[in-house]
């Protein structure tokens, strides 16, 4: 697998206080990546890092083959746009005017492709009207375009649906999901807002703490969180081999409890255990969230710790 970006064993640290703590993941080339952690994991700090706004105390990084202490990051990093912690625009320009300022700082030949970029992130229509006067959504729209001015094909979003209305939050991830499909452009998004995330990530990396606690796709993640029933028997081995005749999907998970994935009916299961001797206890759904795995994932990584 082709990665844009790499981080091997990233340290950071303000006096004693430890930001990143041998931090190590892996971006995929074409991923929607979404960092998630609480305030204060390390997320913006690792943002920063990597777009050079700060340096490591310790460890290193590659972007785009190119690894950070070569001389040559400050080229690999032309291909980075940032929206890091809150756009950064111009509030008594218009979008346009903003983009034009933008293009001048990134040393664009022309100010050709801005109305193509205002088009892109639905602000055509915007005129001579004042940033200040948007909504937080049209800054949030303004800022991506800024971000991509210089036409990167790795975007790296921190926080971007924070203080959003609802409205304001389906117009982000509508836009950060045709830059992923039509355009190719990886993205790295930062956010503490799970349910949100989870409609857009393509792969994860849990962060708390400064470190990087698990990685998984969007399939293993999906996997880790389907539904299924808890069961609660007086004997897995028993249960085990009638749902093995059933052809129905199962995993046991204790000496007396499993999880099945496959449809059962109860009444039936329950009476197909009597004849063989054993008896369901109890029956449960369970629909895990994507908040609910990181915090059973960062309960379970602080009590190791211990």
């Amino acid at each position: 697998m082709e990665y844009v970006f790499f981080a091997n064993a990233l340290c950071k640290s303000y006096g004693k206080y430890k930001a990143l703590n041998n931090l190590t993941l892996h971006v995929p080339k074409g991923a929607i990546y979404g960092l998630v952690g609480r305030n204060g994991a390390g997320k913006t700090t690792l943002i920063r890092i990597l777009c050079g706004l700060q340096l490591p105390t310790s460890g290193e990084y590659t972007l785009y083959g190119v690894r950070s202490t070569n001389g040559d990051i400050a080229k690999a990093r032309r291909r980075i746009g940032a929206v890091v912690e809150t756009p950064s625009i111009y509030l008594d320009l218009s979008a346009r005017a903003n983009l034009k300022q933008q293009f001048d700082i990134i040393g664009m030949p022309s100010y050709e492709g801005i109305d193509e970029l205002l088009e892109l992130v639905g602000l055509s229509g915007c005129g001579k009207k004042r940033a200040k006067n948007f909504s937080l959504g049209m800054r949030q729209r303004l800022g991506i375009a800024i971000a991509l001015a210089g036409n990167p094909d790795f975007l790296i979003l921190d926080e971007p649906v924070n203080g959003l209305d609802p409205q304001g939050i389906i117009e982000v991830r509508e836009l950060i999901l045709k830059l992923n499909r039509e355009r190719g452009i990886t993205v790295l998004i930062s956010s503490h807002i799970l349910d949100e995330l989870s409609r857009l990530a393509t792969h994860y990396c849990f962060i708390d703490g400064g470190r990087a606690i698990r990685e998984v796709s969007a399939e293993e993640l999906e996997a880790a969180c389907r539904k299924c029933l808890r069961v609660k028997v007086t004997s897995t081995a028993t249960l085990a081999s009638l749902l093995d005749s059933m052809s129905v999907e199962y995993e046991v998970v204790s000496d007396s409890e499993a999880d099945i994935y496959g449809k059962v009916v109860l009444s039936q299961l329950s009476g197909e255990l009597t004849k063989r001797g054993c008896e369901l206890i109890t029956a449960t759904e369970r629909d895990e969230s994507l908040e609910g795995y990181f915090m059973n994932l960062v309960g379970s990584d602080k009590t190791r710790a211990k």
